[in-house]
């Protein structure tokens, strides 16, 4: 096991899991609430291999940054003007098209500023959380094509992102990438949860496992620094709703994995 881990120790210990940990690390616990509500999201989506890519293509998504909610603004710049501060905006579109504006990346950590241009355009690019092309091996084929634009266009699904670091993310899943910055990995990972409740989408059993490394790393550095007077501690309600989870899934796809590789 990597002992370069923060918080991952006794998580491995506590679901005895056989095999090294995967490298997760939360140097700055995420709320509590958001854990444990995505570990209890967890639970309610289904356990799947990866389905064929064949067939898969941007369009199946609908066209590329739709305007789906009818506000006269695309969902590129819609996110654009989210994310950034400092923007500044085209004249004549009526506050719509980003010219300038300034990111403060969540998956680097770094600031980025962007000016729109045939050179500059991609430093920040739109990330879809959940990758189209993930989406599509995991159950996005039997979506409707209204469903799969509203998945492309929906804004729990999409952050605006430092370009090369989009790019090498790729369509990976949170079994083959997390982000470089250790401090988003819970809100990354909690995110990628709430898209696959939401869309009705499968995750395969590694990326299971690193969703559970992930929040629950999360939860004991919470429970940590509140321990340490650094935060209030979360409700009741969502402790109590996060530990059951937590157990429920130990029980339910760890302990059984384990017995079976023992076999």
């Amino acid at each position: 096991m990597d002992r370069g881990l923060v918080g991952c120790g006794a998580l491995a210990n506590d679901f005895e899991i056989i095999g090294a940990a995967p490298e997760v690390t939360a140097d700055a616990p995420a709320p509590a609430g958001d854990a444990a509500n995505a570990l209890v999201q967890l639970e309610s989506i289904p356990v799947k291999g990866r389905a064929s890519k064949t067939g898969y293509t941007r369009t199946e998504f609908g066209p590329a940054w739709a305007d789906v909610d009818r506000n006269g603004c695309d969902s590129r710049n819609d996110i654009l003007a989210r994310d950034m501060t400092n923007e500044t905006f085209k004249p004549g579109t009526n506050n719509c098209v980003v010219m300038t504006g300034t990111l403060t990346d969540k998956y680097t950590g770094t600031t980025i500023t962007l000016t729109r241009g045939q050179d500059t355009s991609s430093d920040v690019q739109i990330d879809h959380i959940v990758a189209l092309s993930d989406a599509w091996q995991k159950g996005a084929q039997q979506l409707n094509a209204d469903q799969r634009e509203e998945l492309a266009n929906d804004p729990l699904n999409l952050m605006a992102a430092d370009g090369p670091t989009n790019s090498a993310k790729g369509d990976k899943d949170a079994a083959t990438w997390l982000p470089p910055n250790r401090a988003f990995r819970c809100e990354y990972v909690a995110r990628q949860t709430a898209v696959k409740a939401k869309y009705r989408l499968w995750v395969t059993q590694a990326t299971r496992r690193w969703h559970i490394f992930v929040l629950v790393a999360s939860l004991r550095l919470r429970a940590l620094s509140s321990s340490l007077g650094n935060r209030a501690p979360a409700s009741a309600s969502t402790a109590t709703a996060g530990r059951r989870a937590v157990r429920r899934i130990r029980s339910r796809f760890l302990l059984p994995q384990r017995i079976e590789q023992k076999r």
